[in-house]
């Protein structure tokens, strides 16, 4: 239990420095980082990560076509938490 929530905090946490990596060659005019990679970056569980982002970092914040991905995305990863944790709970 401990090593997946490692993983999933060391996801989170590269997602979030892609993300303001992005930024940052956003706000420097350089050649920026594809959005189906951002998107990539938060199937693994990192959607808690993408959202820190869009709303500390202000990036990707009006796009509206992205926020419906990462929110489908959000849904996704609830459910296999949901499904994953009552399957756990059914085995003990």
């Amino acid at each position: 239990m401990k090593i997946l929530l490692s993983c999933l905090l060391l996801f989170n946490v590269l997602c979030f420095l892609l993300f303001a990596l992005d930024k940052r060659k956003a706000q420097r005019g350089q050649r920026r980082i594809a959005e189906k990679t951002l998107h990539l970056a938060t199937l693994p569980g990192a959607a808690p990560g993408a959202w820190a982002a869009i709303f500390l970092l202000h990036h990707k914040n009006r796009k509206a076509a992205f926020w419906g991905i990462t929110l489908a995305l959000t849904l996704l990863q609830g459910a296999v938490l949901y499904f994953t944790w009552t399957y756990f709970r059914a085995q003990l």
